[in-house]
């Protein structure tokens, strides 16, 4: 767990400061930050509420996420590629109260933590508390009696009373080493190691008629003409190329092709009659599901490559978009084995069948937002990871059906004929490290998780994960308590993450961290972590956008705006702000362009109640940076903390 400031801040507020409050908090000759925090005449000392002296390290460079991508198209006029003033001003108050950033957020790299090499292994089960969970741990004070141990639960306070012959060898220590990080494994184990080679990739293909329109690759001249190719032949020649590749590199690795337009087509690995579905099945889930789980299992591509090949050649575009009931049949053919991928390549709105977008029907029976979502679980579930590529200059929907890649790890992207290739190359590359992961953040009671739970335990399901998958919280004391906790030294926190690896052992890692205690008064901006700020502006920013809770979004950017200025005020860095200011400018574009586009809707329509309203105004281009945003990560290199975005 990595926190981004060194001290827990008691009196940061959910509620925003008026105008004139932050006035009146700015006199003196120490003065508050909007955003909550200390702007001293003086940053050589800092002696913190708790009497501990605050000693300044040498600050990593603030070094913020790259700007997103800039070709995002306004509804009336395309964005300039020139970057905007920095820091950016776009958002006015207009009177509106103001929210201070809040400085209390953790981070974890999940990425990393799934790995159970760089862990303690525990003998012993773990020793749970009876009411919130907690597991004894580093911060714990047990007491040993003459036949029982008594542990007062850090967390909630409850006493738990434990006959010693319950706990392995009658005794369990009083007081573990400071930090430290348990491993516990579930005896019971599923199934036997499952070998990468052993996945299944499944190719999922739009050949609908939108697939013929064409791109000019090579221009004329005197002599010739210039050359044009269609979409469909483009994402044939990169399969086909893909294919050569893994039979090279990955001669046991198995390769299923599924495609799809007014029917969906399963070739398998192309050595089998083709499995046609259409009509009323386009409809069916439970029969959907049921075929792909039962279709036979592909050989290796070293065996079938010259027929699947032979298969991609002769595919034809014509008629519909049937995505939806092709992405169920490819998922339910993926889960037979653990970390498999589905590739879905595809260039319109699902039009026919389960999950489509272009319009609501009656014939449809379940609503497409909910078709997405519950596909997505399955897939988590059964440790498939689904990526989502979609060509540029359409609009597919990419903020619904991105769903199956943004809960399942897998990649969501806008490729042209030149891109495709690479792209699915890349999707192919990203490996499952971790399935089943859920993540539990345990705080002290009194504290709560602004935007995720309204209490001290907070619970996140993850699903699968792949490498470089790091998630950020934001934690609070809450008002009436904040007296109280002022009064303690340290607070302590818990991770709690379990999950399946990639032989499909039980895991729960355990991490325990104690903080020391401040009020926002003693905090230097200079010294916050603005890679772990960043990243988790840049994630929750983008969840509530997809949420559709756009003008939150709109708040938290403000807060983040001014927390950059006070920063930069304090320790100038005209590099880094110019790189943070083009990312919150970006992000304040799109939070206003749907703020826009929801008013003109509400004055001239209403929007189907199963379709949010950022679901139902994101553009393709727009969607991909939003989603690119909840994947924001910090990485490390050359001494330095970085954040950046996924691409």
């Amino acid at each position: 767990m990595e926190f981004s400031c060194s001290h827990v801040v008691c009196n940061w507020r959910s509620e925003s400061l008026t105008e004139d409050e932050a006035k009146v908090s700015n006199q003196g000759s120490a003065s508050t930050l909007p955003c909550g925090l200390f702007r001293a005449q003086s940053v050589s000392d800092h002696p913190y509420d708790n009497r501990a002296t605050f000693v300044q390290k040498p600050a990593p460079l603030m070094a913020p996420p790259p700007v997103p991508p800039r070709n995002i198209q306004r509804r009336e006029t395309l964005c300039s590629a020139l970057p905007p003033p920095l820091p950016p001003r776009g958002l006015e108050n207009n009177g509106e109260t103001r929210l201070k950033a809040n400085v209390n957020v953790v981070s974890l790299k999940v990425g990393s933590l799934v790995d159970i090499a760089s862990a303690i292994q525990s003998s012993q089960k773990p020793v749970r508390c009876g009411k919130c969970n907690a597991i004894m741990s580093s911060a714990s004070s047990p007491e040993t009696q003459q036949k029982t141990i008594i542990w007062r639960c850090e967390f909630c306070g409850k006493e738990n009373v434990y006959p010693q012959t319950t706990l392995k060898g009658g005794r369990f220590p009083l007081r573990n080493p400071p930090g430290r990080d348990i491993l516990y494994l579930d005896d019971d184990e599923d199934t036997d190691y499952e070998n990468l080679d052993d996945m299944l990739i499944v190719l999922c293909v739009d050949i609908s008629g939108s697939m013929s329109v064409t791109s000019e690759i090579s221009p004329g001249n005197s002599t010739r003409s210039p050359t044009y190719v269609s979409r469909l032949q483009g994402v044939q020649e990169a399969l086909q190329m893909v294919l050569t590749s893994l039979q090279k590199t990955s001669p046991h690795r198995r390769v299923a092709l599924v495609t799809f337009n007014n029917e969906v087509t399963v070739y398998g690995d192309g050595t089998k009659v083709p499995l046609t579905l259409r009509d009323w099945a386009l409809l069916d889930y439970d029969y959907l599901k049921k075929e792909g789980e039962n279709y036979s299992t592909p050989h290796c591509i070293a065996e079938t490559i010259q027929p699947l090949t032979q298969k991609i050649k002769e595919l034809r575009e014509h008629g519909a978009t049937a995505l939806g009931p092709a992405a169920l049949i490819s998922v339910a053919m993926a889960s037979q084995f653990t970390g498999s991928k589905v590739i879905i390549c595809t260039d319109g709105q699902a039009n026919i069948g389960l999950g489509q977008l272009d319009q609501e029907s009656s014939h449809c029976p379940t609503p497409s937002p909910y078709f997405y979502n519950q596909l997505a679980h399955y897939a988590a579930e059964k440790g498939v990871i689904v990526s989502v590529m979609t060509f540029e200059g359409e609009d597919c929907r990419l903020a619904e059906v991105g769903r199956l890649a943004d809960h399942t790890g897998g990649r969501i992207n806008i490729v042209n004929i030149g891109t495709v290739a690479t792209e699915i190359q890349s999707a192919i590359a990203d490996n499952v490290l971790a399935t089943s992961v859920m993540a539990t953040l345990l705080a002290p009671d009194g504290m709560y998780f602004p935007y995720e739970e309204d209490n001290h335990r907070l619970v996140r399901e993850i699903g699968n994960v792949t490498d470089g998958v790091e998630i950020t919280f934001q934690f609070a004391v809450r008002p009436e308590k904040v007296e109280s906790f002022q009064q303690r030294d340290r607070v302590p926190f818990q991770l709690q993450l379990s999950f399946k690896t990639r032989d499909l052992q039980k895991v729960t890692r355990v991490i325990t961290q104690q903080k020391r205690v401040t009020t926002s008064s003693w905090v230097w901006a200079g010294s916050l972590n603005m890679s772990v700020l960043g990243v988790h502006c840049a994630q929750l920013c983008a969840r509530l956008t997809m949420e559709g809770r756009v003008q939150e979004a709109q708040r938290q950017l403000r807060a983040q705006q001014d927390l950059l200025k006070d920063i930069s005020q304090q320790k100038p860095s005209p590099k880094e702000e110019s790189i943070y200011g083009n990312w919150i400018s970006t992000m304040s574009m799109i939070c206003e362009d749907l703020t826009t586009v929801n008013q003109n809707t509400a004055e001239t329509d209403t929007i189907p109640a199963s379709r949010t309203p950022s679901a139902a105004s994101l553009s393709d281009a727009a969607a991909k940076v939003v989603y690119q945003m909840k994947r924001a990560k910090s990485v490390s290199g050359k001494g330095q903390r970085v954040a950046m975005l996924e691409h």
